[in-house]
């Protein structure tokens, strides 16, 4: 935090207190609007074995010490996702989670070590009414906040319009003039030199080590993203197949999988997909994320082998997950996450 004095200091909280008791406002106002669709609110243990297989999520480990003096590895969960998966499982129809996911080595005006996810499935339905759903919650949170605009840094979007739509291969066309789906193959295979190629012609940097997902993301966060949620917010859909592990495949193009991300104000709120319950496919993409982390990072994380037996009886469903914090700051108005979260982690560097 930029000021000096502690977030626990009067003069501070009295500051921070109206956007956390707006805070307080939208969470009450998400647990009615899921209570009144028949969505159940579950609590999923923050303690896994298995903390995610995403290549570059890194996670908080600990270890349990049992009695008999064995010990267990165990992770602080980043998303509850593992969790309800099992619960949809289960029998479950509709389901939501609001509560504090954790994620290791992010720290920034939009990134905190905790946060609040809220993470929300649909049984029987396709991502498409995932889409409704946010247009319906940005609503929700301007109307609990009492604005008609939200609004991030220099950027402004309008929280009831309608939320534009436009595809991965569009974007990149229309924002960096690459045919990102040529250098993608049906079923993931990917054309690393031929993106690079392309890359190198924006003048964007480029190293002989970066693999074709590192150039998919630099072009997404300097040339897409920022034009992404100006005006009203933008679903950006149908995401190459190599950067949706968790998403099926479209029926409609084997290279790209039912996959969205919600934009508002440039800002990246919510992830949703249409679930993919193909346990040996879902396995083989976990173990080439955990290839991919070796290989950067030096360590993999284990399989949470109960959640990939558990998709032989999950339902076709979708799912989504939208940050709670995010969603706030741009209700009110704010700057930093942390000027949203009651009690933020201390920063021992400050």
């Amino acid at each position: 935090m930029t000021d000096a004095s502690p977030w626990w200091a009067s003069h501070v909280h009295a500051d921070r207190r109206p956007r956390l008791m707006l805070r307080n406002a939208l969470s009450g106002a998400l647990r009615a609007w899921f209570a009144s669709r028949d969505f159940v609110e579950i609590e999923a243990g923050a303690l896994q074995v298995s903390p995610g297989n995403e290549a570059h999520l890194a996670a908080f480990a600990t270890v349990e010490a049992r009695s008999d003096g064995t010990q267990q590895p165990l992770y602080l969960h980043t998303s509850p996702e593992f969790a309800c998966k099992k619960l949809l499982a289960a029998g479950e129809p509709r389901l939501f989670s609001l509560a504090p996911v954790y994620r290791n080595g992010e720290r920034s005006a939009l990134h905190h070590p905790a946060f609040t996810m809220l993470e929300w499935y649909r049984a029987g339905e396709t991502y498409e009414a995932l889409m409704r759903d946010c247009a319906a919650l940005l609503a929700l949170a301007a109307d609990t906040a009492g604005v008609r605009r939200f609004a991030f840094r220099d950027r402004r979007a309008d929280p009831y319009f309608e939320p534009a739509r436009i595809s991965v291969a569009e974007a990149f066309q229309l924002f960096a003039g690459i045919d990102i789906l040529a250098s993608v193959e049906p079923g993931g295979a990917t054309d690393r030199d031929r993106l690079a190629a392309a890359v190198r012609a924006l003048e964007l940097r480029t190293a002989p080590d970066d693999t074709w997902a590192d150039l998919f993301s630099r072009v997404l966060t300097e040339r897409i993203e920022p034009r992404l949620g100006q005006g009203r917010a933008t679903i950006l859909y149908d995401y190459p197949v190599p950067e949706a592990a968790l998403a099926r495949v479209s029926a409609r193009d084997p290279r790209v999988a039912e996959r969205f991300e919600l934009y508002c104000c440039g800002v990246e709120l919510a992830n949703g997909f249409g679930e993919l319950t193909d346990a040996a496919e879902q396995r083989r993409r976990f173990t080439a994320e955990m290839d991919e982390r070796e290989r950067v990072y030096g360590e993999r994380y284990p399989l949470d082998e109960d959640f990939l037996t558990a998709l032989g009886a999950m339902p076709e469903a979708s799912g989504i997950a939208l940050g709670f914090d995010r969603l706030v700051m741009l209700a009110a108005g704010a700057l930093r996450i942390e000027d949203v979260i009651w009690t933020p982690v201390a920063d021992l560097r400050s």
